[in-house]
């Protein structure tokens, strides 16, 4: 019995699941989007690259999950209700954690309040999952924050 947990104790920590010596987390990484299957795949994607990911459906559970888990950056959904107001928020908080818009049609007044409010990118819907874990990496290593697992 003692073999099997601690076999699946070694598999829970290489699965990224614990960090430690073998498994460091990288970054904190919060997925704002009212479709499930939008933020999973989002989460399956960045849990490649050993991030630390929290999920929110709309612009309360963002706020609060902002206020307590602290992220490093934030992916959002330009379309969730509030999008905008809950970045201005944010932004009332924290000036320079990281934002990602996503959107699956173009808005240019939105697109255009939210470069003012800082975001760093703005992808619209489908995007390349490949081009957006490298702007993670990019966002990270320009913040000091290490893309090595």
């Amino acid at each position: 019995m003692q073999l099997k947990i601690t076999f699946a104790a070694i598999i829970f920590m290489s699965a990224g699941n614990f960090p430690g010596k073998w498994c460091r987390k990288v970054g904190k990484i919060l997925v704002v989007d009212n479709q499930f299957g939008v933020r999973r795949l989002l989460v399956e994607t960045l849990l490649e690259d050993l991030h630390e990911i929290q999920m929110a459906e709309n612009a309360e559970e963002a706020l609060l999950l902002f206020l307590v888990f602290k992220p490093n950056l934030i992916l959002m959904d330009m379309n969730i209700i509030n999008g905008i107001e809950i970045l201005e928020k944010i932004r009332v908080l924290d000036r320079l954690v990281p934002v990602i818009m996503m959107t699956d049609y173009g808005d240019t007044h939105n697109m255009e309040q939210a470069k003012e409010l800082g975001i760093l990118y703005y992808m619209d819907k489908p995007f390349d999952l490949f081009e957006l874990r490298e702007r993670v990496k990019k966002i990270f290593n320009s913040s000091g924050i290490s893309t090595q697992g």
